[in-house]
């Protein structure tokens, strides 16, 4: 008798133990789980190399916790997604709690493989979820393209079409003796922490129509105007005779990198109907070598939009160097726009530090714009250590300089426009730097400047009206009716 007793006891206890479990959890079949969106969409997605990782967030709404008897990807193991489920990386989950009133992440990854396709290709899943036998989906969206996968060294002489975007994903070399040459319309993007070092030659033969664009391979929204999401262009010393044409080079440290001081010689580059544009550091970085530069225009950096060091050759015509940095950090930028600098110190890791210092042969500037955000300092600087030659020259220019800043002296300066207002179109939000109607650099060029340069970045003819206009584009007004 007393065994039956105890045995009545144990059943009894285990009915009572799983009505606790059931009342637990909610336990209603019209049960549902609410989500932060209905489709998770992934921007533009390059093949073979990944995604950036985006979220779910899944909502319990009741008072009551709720148990998911199952989460998981419906593409019965041939999908491209993956998913960590609340902090567990798998793409099949059974018995998930959500607490009441709770929420809980999923995070979503995908890998687009190549499919030898130059257009872009779409990936599709969805996230299934059974919660008291009712089933809701997430849509789970990819837009990806084929590519060109970029890692290592180039050791033979290589041209970059357009037919499919190239992703360097590991930093690449153009060897001594190599050139790489890039189609008009080429899409060159660098994972992060990426470059492209030149000891060879480089040729960037972009047009109006197809520019060459070299940016991050970050292509969500938000990412779009960040700045040194990779490292940048670099000219070694010795690497001669590069030329850059209609490309536009931003969001890295440094944009373009000319020289180097561990190496002999120097570099040299061409850079026309150019942007460089909203880099860390410095858009150009230049070190005892030369350029020239026409119809460019370099804005937006945390330093230096241009810094021309350790002396070199340099000529900019028509070229608009404004600097307005700001939102991208909390420091405020005190550095000018353009630092021409015959030396440079390096500080050792032991404490002492290392002065280098060159000729400045020639640092020429024509009908060209430098300014930017700095309200009373100068957005030009001008560092001589004394000894090596410098020599510099501005000519028919708008400068914004403090007003001690003296350009009185005819051998440096002529016809300057000191601290007049370029009135760009807007460079703060849309970052357009052509020419507002009211703008003092209208027609305020010299004229056989604009003759060796008679067509602006947007290819308007220049010499049609009383002047050419300062900077990188001609303001072309509307004829009256």
């Amino acid at each position: 008798m007393r065994k039956v007793t105890y045995i009545c006891l144990v059943i009894l206890s285990l009915v009572y133990f799983v009505s606790c479990e059931d009342e637990k959890y909610l336990t209603a079949t019209d049960a549902k789980l609410s989500f932060s969106v209905d489709s998770v969409v992934f921007d533009t997605i390059f093949t073979s190399v990944g995604s950036t990782t985006q979220h779910l967030k899944v909502y319990n709404p009741y008072d009551q916790a709720v148990l998911i008897s199952s989460v998981r990807l419906s593409g019965n193991g041939e999908s491209q997604f993956r998913l960590n489920i609340n902090g567990i990386p798998q793409d099949e989950l059974f018995d998930v709690e959500v607490p009441a009133k709770d929420s809980i992440y999923i995070f979503v990854e995908v890998t687009i493989d190549p499919l030898g396709e130059d257009q872009p290709i779409i990936v599709k899943d969805s996230i299934e979820f059974i919660t008291n036998t009712n089933l809701q989906y997430v849509n789970l969206v990819a837009w990806g393209q084929d590519i060109e996968l970029v890692t290592g060294s180039i050791s033979e002489s290589t041209e970059w079409t357009a037919e499919k975007p190239y992703v360097v994903y590991e930093n690449t070399r153009v060897e001594k003796g190599v050139t790489l040459t890039v189609d008009p319309g080429a899409r060159v993007y660098f994972h992060r922490g990426t470059g492209l070092y030149v000891k060879g030659k480089l040729l960037v033969n972009g047009t109006l129509e197809e520019p060459v664009v070299f940016q991050a391979d970050r292509l969500e929204d938000v990412y779009e105007d960040v700045p040194d999401q990779w490292n940048g262009i670099f000219l070694y010393s010795g690497s001669h005779d590069n030329m850059l044409s209609y490309a536009e080079i931003k969001n890295a440290n440094i944009g373009l990198q000319v020289g180097n001081i561990e190496n002999e010689g120097y570099a040299s580059v061409a850079i026309q109907n150019c942007k460089i544009y909203n880099h860390a550091y410095a858009g150009i970085f230049a070190l005892k070598s030369k350029i020239a530069a026409y119809n460019t225009v370099i804005y937006n950096c945390g330093y230096y939009a241009t810094a021309l060091l350790i002396g070199g050759e340099y000529e900019f015509y028509h070229t608009t160097i404004a600097n307005y940095w700001g939102g991208y950090s909390s420091r405020t930028r005190t550095t000018s726009s353009l630092m021409i600098s015959d030396h440079v110190v390096v500080e050792q890791a032991n404490g002492n530090s290392v002065t280098y210092s060159g000729d400045l042969t020639k640092a020429y500037f024509a009908n060209s714009i430098v300014t930017g955000n700095i309200i009373t300092g100068n957005e030009l600087e001008l560092a001589r250590l004394g000894d090596p030659e410098f020599n510099y020259r501005f000519d028919n220019c708008l400068l914004q300089l403090a007003d001690t800043f003296n350009v009185e002296n005819p051998k440096y300066y002529r016809n300057i426009l000191k601290n007049a207002q370029p009135k760009f179109v807007d460079p703060y939000v849309k970052m357009n730097f052509e020419l507002d109607t009211l703008s003092a650099a209208k027609d305020a060029g010299l004229d056989e400047i604009g003759r060796l340069f008679p067509y602006d970045l947007l290819n308007q003819n220049r010499t049609l009206d009383e002047g050419p206009d300062l900077g990188a584009y001609e303001r072309v007004e509307e004829a009256a009716n």
